[in-house]
């Protein structure tokens, strides 16, 4: 079940699944701490701010990388400035400008720096790829690496979850279940390019929507708008996403 796309464009497909959307999609959820789903997928969890980042489609390819701690220093450097009051959907937001800064700064050493939204039929096993699957078992790592020091307050890390249904592919994402509420949100690295601030979008909406009730918009979606104020903080020189 890690094969990810977004939606599958089949009209017969989008006809049945139309007709059925009333009965809502599947998700595939599994017992056990998130780092059960290295396991699942033949990779490691992070040690210490060592991560084995996932490419080339379904974990194919791994490579190991160590976060310094001046890279530690400069991602907490940007969430405190990125955050404008201490919430959970501030946190939120400075989470998904880490996890961008994360993968720029990975994508030198592990050949990514060219990855693409979404999939392409032709990306399996090329290393400088990442489908869903790839992002969702990075992005936990990320986030892991960020619960370690300390970086994540308001959330806790959980295992990464699917969804699908007659007419979308299996889709698979970062998860965060904020503490407060016990809302979950889903965190979505493959909706843009390497280094695009990711989707956070509450789980129940995200993708394929639990219901017909689910359909609270993503909390970033756009990657135009640039914030000059993170310049000095980015390691690729610029940061890019919409800020609300």
């Amino acid at each position: 079940m890690s094969y990810c796309a977004r939606p599958l464009q089949a009209p017969f497909a989008v006809l049945i699944g139309f007709a059925l959307s009333s009965v809502g999609g599947c998700v595939y959820e599994q017992q056990g701490p998130p780092k059960a789903h290295f396991g699942q997928f033949s990779t490691k969890p992070p040690e210490g701010d060592t991560v084995t980042v996932c490419h080339a489609y379904g974990c194919k390819a791994q490579t190991p990388f160590s976060f310094t701690s001046s890279d530690i220093a400069e991602i907490s450097a940007v969430m405190m400035h990125v955050r404008r009051v201490d919430s959970p959907s501030e946190e939120r937001r400075a989470i998904a400008y880490a996890i961008s800064w994360m993968e720029r700064r990975v994508a030198p050493t592990v050949g990514t720096a060219s990855d693409q939204p979404s999939i392409s039929f032709l990306g399996s096993g090329d290393e400088s790829q990442q489908d869903c699957v790839d992002e969702a078992t990075n992005t936990t790592s990320y986030l892991l690496v960020l619960e370690r020091h300390g970086l994540i307050q308001h959330h806790m890390v959980e295992r990464p979850f699917a969804k699908d249904d007659l007419s979308h592919w299996t889709h698979w994402a970062a998860l965060i279940r904020e503490k407060e509420s016990g809302e979950r949100f889903a965190i979505d690295s493959s909706s843009g390019a390497n280094g695009e601030n990711p989707t956070v979008q509450s789980a129940t909406s995200f993708y394929v929507p639990d219901g017909p009730y689910d359909n609270k918009p993503p909390e970033r979606s756009g990657y135009a708008t640039t914030d000059p104020g993170l310049t000095g903080f980015s390691y690729s020189g610029s940061d890019t996403g919409s800020i609300r």
